[in-house]
């Protein structure tokens, strides 16, 4: 089992920054692609942004690029999502995940090819 526990929400102005933090334990980490989806009340879980194993790949969606970054520390089994200039519509609670299978590309932005997830973390912008 891979345990992942996300962290760093909050509520924040319209043009703030956040950072979440996921912190993985349990079994593999290394090798596997990570992911961030986020899901706002009434509406499905989407994805926002995933990192390749060794975090020299990574992919957005449109409405974060240039606002949110990813990156990983496989050290500290730990993957980051900085969040720059926050959107109301940004709101949402995030959750990050590890691929499914060592094969997960990081350009799959389907839940399912995500097999494991945190608990999630709660961000409110408010304008």
């Amino acid at each position: 089992q891979v345990q992942l526990v996300e962290s760093g929400g909050g509520l924040v102005q319209a043009g703030g920054s956040l950072r979440l933090s996921c912190a993985a334990s349990g079994r593999t980490f290394g090798g596997y692609a990570m992911g961030w989806f986020r899901q706002a009340p009434g509406k499905e879980r989407e994805f926002v942004a995933a990192i390749n194993w060794s975090g020299g790949l990574t992919y957005y969606i449109d409405s974060v690029k240039g606002r949110f970054t990813i990156s990983r520390d496989n050290a500290k089994n730990m993957v980051y999502l900085q969040m720059n200039s926050l959107k109301p519509e940004d709101t949402a609670v995030y959750y990050c995940a590890r691929g499914r299978t060592m094969s997960t590309v990081v350009g799959d932005t389907r839940p399912g090819e995500y097999a494991y997830w945190g608990q999630g973390t709660q961000v409110t912008v408010s304008s």
